[in-house]
C-alpha cells in the first residue's frame, strides 16, 4: 500500500516550523502529529549520501554488534552502551550467516547508526539543527532543548527487523519526563516496508518500563506498570520522503518487519528539556568532552 492519508493528525509543514495552536493541541491530545514536507527531498538525499559514505568507511570486522528489540542483545554490549558520544553501527539479527559472514551488502545488513552524528558530523549537524526544527521544538514548550540522541534507521529490504511496541521515555528518561521524538522519513515509508504505527492517545497512560545501567555497567529493564498496550488501536504513520513525525516520549509505537524489496531509511532525533534532571542511570551517557547541546 502506498503512503496515503493517515488516521493520525497530519498537517502541511508550517512555514519556519511555526506550529499552530491546532497542531500543538493535536500533539497534546493524540501524542503524535505528522507534518508533510518538513524537510526538502534535497536535504534528505544529502543526509542519505553522507550516510552511505560513513557506511562505506566502516569495517564490519571492527564491530559485529546486533541491535534488536526482541533479543535485546545490546544490553550486554559495551560497543552499544558506550555509543552515546560516538558514531557506531549496529546490524540486524538476520544479517549474518552461520559462519558469521554478512549475507548482504553492509548497507542492507545494518539496523541503525547512532548515537551522536548530530554533534560529530557536519552534515548531520546541519540537518539536525535546521532553524525550522528549533522553532517547532520551542512551540512544543521545551524551554532549554538538548538533542540527546540521533539515529539513522536503515530498515533494510528483506531483513529489516520488527520493532516491538515501546515508549521512548523508557530509554531516555528525565525527571520530570520531557522526551520528544522527531522522526524524518528519508525514504517513503508505507505498510509494505514497515512504516511506524502509533496508539493514539495512549501517551496519557503510564510509563510501562524503565531501562537503565546496572552496577556492573550493563543494561536492564524494570517493569513499573503491567498495563498492556492497547495495540488493537494502532494507526499507521505512512510517510513520504521529507515528512516529519513528532511524538511524545510516552507515545507507544511499533513497526513491522520489512520484507519488501525496498529500504525504509529514516532519521530520528530525541530532544529533552535540559532544565530537567538527566539521571546517571540512563543508558545514554556522554563524555565530558562532548556535553549535550541544543540548537546553538
Amino acid at each position: 500500500m502506498a503512503a496515503g492519508v493517515s488516521a493520525l493528525p497530519e498537517f502541511s509543514a508550517p512555514e519556519g516550523g511555526r506550529l499552530s495552536e491546532e497542531m500543538c493541541t493535536a500533539f497534546d491530545d493524540v501524542g503524535v502529529i505528522i507534518l508533510r514536507g518538513f524537510a526538502t527531498p534535497e536535504a534528505c538525499k544529502k543526509l542519505q549520501q553522507r550516510t552511505t559514505a560513513l557506511v562505506d568507511a566502516f569495517d564490519p570486522a571492527s564491530a559485529c554488534s546486533v541491535f534488536s528489540t526482541k533479543s535485546n542483545a545490546q544490553f550486554d554490549d559495551d560497543y552499544f552502551i558506550q555509543s552515546g558520544g560516538a558514531i557506531r553501527f549496529f546490524f540486524e539479527e538476520d544479517a549474518f550467516d552461520a559462519s558469521g559472514v554478512l549475507k548482504r551488502s553492509k548497507v542492507n545488513s545494518l539496523n541503525k547508526m547512532g548515537h551522536a552524528m548530530h554533534d560529530i558530523d557536519p552534515v548531520f549537524d546541519a540537518f539536525s539543527r535546521m532553524p525550522a526544527l528549533a522553532e517547532a521544538v520551542a512551540r512544543l514548550g521545551i524551554q532549554k532543548p538538548d538533542i540527546v540522541q540521533s539515529m539513522y534507521i536503515f530498515k533494510p529490504p528483506g531483513v529489516g527487523g520488527e520493532v516491538l511496541c515501546h515508549q521512548d521515555s523508557t530509554y531516555l528518561y528525565t525527571q520530570p519526563e520531557s522526551c520528544i521524538g522527531f522522526w524524518f522519513a528519508i525514504d517513503d515509508a508505507d505498510l509494505e516496508n514497515g512504516c511506524m504505527h502509533f496508539l493514539p492517545g495512549a501517551h496519557k497512560g503510564p510509563l510501562r518500563q524503565l531501562n537503565g545501567r546496572m552496577a556492573d555497567g550493563k543494561l536492564a529493564t524494570e517493569i513499573i506498570d503491567e498495563t498492556p498496550f492497547p495495540e488493537d488501536t494502532a494507526a499507521s504513520a505512512c510517510a513520504r520522503r521529507g515528512d516529519l513525525v513528532i511524538f511524545h516520549g510516552r507515545a507507544p509505537h511499533l513497526s513491522a518487519a520489512n520484507r519488501s524489496s525496498r529500504p525504509r531509511h529514516a532519521y530520528t532525533l530525541h530532544i529533552v528539556d535540559g532544565a530537567c534532571d538527566w539521571p546517571e542511570a540512563n543508558w545514554l551517557q556522554r563524555p565530558e568532552s562532548l556535553p549535550f547541546r541544543g540548537f546553538v
